[in-house]
């Protein structure tokens, strides 16, 4: 057991190393020497769990929504338990999407790496594609949630919302990288967003 647990490591490691490289130089400046260096090992190391830098790039993607779901989860949880509007938990964890620090800054980097390669890739587009529908699915239930709990009006098509919101929380990303992550009010945008679908009489944002 304690085996597979350092593999584990040192894959999340190699990954780690390679995402902060991908974020800061771009997806073509990334050699696995480099990455080697960043992480504090071999070249043969990383060549014996990846075979090139698509099968490296995936499996960095997956480490960062993993860490990006154990947030959103957090969140959810925590939104739960102190009875918060539905509106509220969502716009809370659509902020986690937003590169507004360190951290997220490295995972909207990873994925828009992601998004770029998977144009030429078919592994990596299926990827991409699971993404992006599981995302969807997740905020298109709450907008469904949200009918039943009246924080919606009836008869909303909940996909298109859905839809939406996710290409404002996209369009705000782009911005936050561009400009900053303090140069406009970006909680507040995202939440007219939410606001715009979530009109019903018990919807709020603000609670």
């Amino acid at each position: 057991m304690p085996r597979v647990a350092d593999h584990d490591q040192r894959r999340a490691q190699v990954a780690r190393a390679f995402q902060r490289l991908l974020a800061a130089e771009g997806f073509a400046a990334v050699s696995f020497s480099r990455v080697a260096a960043e992480a504090g090992v071999s070249v043969g190391l990383i060549q014996h769990y990846f075979t090139g830098k698509d099968a490296l790039l995936r499996f960095a993607y997956e480490d960062a929504a993993d860490r990006l779901g154990e947030r959103v989860r957090v969140r959810v949880r925590d939104g739960a338990a102190a009875g918060l509007p539905v509106a509220r938990v969502l716009l809370d964890t659509l902020v986690e999407l937003l590169p507004l620090d360190a951290e997220r800054d490295v995972e909207y980097r990873v994925r828009q790496g992601l998004q770029v390669q998977a144009l030429h890739h078919p592994e990596l587009a299926e990827v991409a594609r699971k993404a992006g529908r599981d995302i969807l699915g997740y905020v298109t239930a709450v907008v469904e949630d949200g009918v039943a709990r009246g924080e919606v009006e009836a008869g909303v098509d909940a996909v298109p919302a859905a839809r939406m919101i996710l290409a404002t929380v996209q369009g705000l990303a782009d911005q936050v990288v561009l400009s900053g992550a303090g140069s406009f009010p970006v909680r507040e945008v995202l939440g007219r967003a939410v606001a715009a679908v979530f009109t019903g009489r018990r919807g709020s944002v603000d609670r």
